[in-house]
């Protein structure tokens, strides 16, 4: 049998972008750093509550002892909120010149045209970019930044944010991401609507020995049909990232609900996901995950 070597041209994602952010957190995290990213999003009380409760439980909770090393994760040396100097837009050419390059190299752009029904674009912890087909929104379909969802749909966000699919004591690194969780997507599709073509969110990480923790909530009402696609991607640093991001997605009944996720991590990134469905009576939930780069990926189910 002939052996074929393949080699992988990483400049692509390794190059990180010359983007000075509107602020930086100090690395490390406390009870402060909680509070400011709280109040800077303007977030209502209980949020507010539950990220402390979050930071609480975690600072409690002691280092899981399975899957890889984690031996030179320093939470001290981590930085857990990069706001990016640009503001969340639906044209592309008001993304800041820097930042639009990087989605230019993605494709992102270039995919939302040919193929699909909307897309979302984060830098470090804030959405820059999020837009979705007319004809999506007039069937009564939402698809937002996760943070905007929270102002625009506070009763429906309450109900299923870090509840009953994954809820915040379920472990170490899911307590983290309650605590610190910034930017992300939410997406409601209604009864009986059927999403013919994807709708997509790419997620990069600029900062050095930066963070992300983007949190993906989805609910797919009865009978409605939805393929949601996730990309993330980061550049390679000497020191250490942290990548801790939740998906959770709520498949009622007679629903169909399809997650595509290829990640590539440069090598200095701990991937610690979790990512969880409840499937409900008669329900399909298709999962298809790829992750590349990182040494030290560790997928919660």
């Amino acid at each position: 049998m002939q052996k074929t070597t393949f080699t992988i041209n990483r400049d692509l994602y390794d190059k990180a972008d010359e983007h000075t952010p509107q602020f930086v957190a100090k690395p490390g995290l406390n009870e402060d750093i909680v509070k400011h990213i709280s109040q800077t999003k303007n977030e209502p009380e209980w949020m507010r509550k539950k990220r402390l409760k979050s930071l609480e439980l975690f600072q409690k909770t002691k280092m899981p002892t399975w899957g890889p090393d984690l031996s030179q994760l320093k939470f001290e040396e981590i930085i857990f909120f990069i706001d990016p100097n640009a503001k969340e837009t639906t044209n592309w050419e008001d993304v800041p010149e820097e930042i639009k390059q990087t989605f230019d190299k993605l494709g992102i752009p270039e995919a939302e045209k040919k193929a699909l029904a909307g897309v979302g674009a984060q830098y470090d912890s804030s959405m820059v970019y999020h837009n979705i087909e007319k004809s999506l929104k007039e069937k009564g379909v939402i698809f937002e930044n996760m943070d905007v969802a929270l102002k625009k749909y506070p009763d429906l966000v309450k109900k299923y944010f870090m509840t009953s699919c994954i809820p915040i004591h379920d472990h170490k690194f899911i307590m983290l991401h309650a605590a610190v969780w910034s930017g992300g997507t939410f997406i409601y599709v209604p009864k009986g609507v059927k999403v013919e073509l994807p709708l997509q969110a790419y997620f990069r990480m600029n900062q050095q020995a930066g963070g992300q923790f983007e949190h993906t909530l989805i609910i797919v009402d009865e009978g409605a049909e939805l393929h949601y696609i996730e990309g993330c991607s980061s550049p390679r640093y000497t020191k250490n990232s942290l990548h801790a991001g939740c998906v959770e997605i709520h498949v009622l009944e007679n629903a169909t609900m399809k997650y595509s996720s290829i990640e590539n991590w440069s090598r200095n990134v701990f991937n610690l996901n979790t990512k969880r469905a409840l499937v409900h009576k008669n329900a399909e939930m298709i999962w298809l995950n790829g992750n590349m780069g990182s040494s030290r990926t560790m997928l919660y189910p």
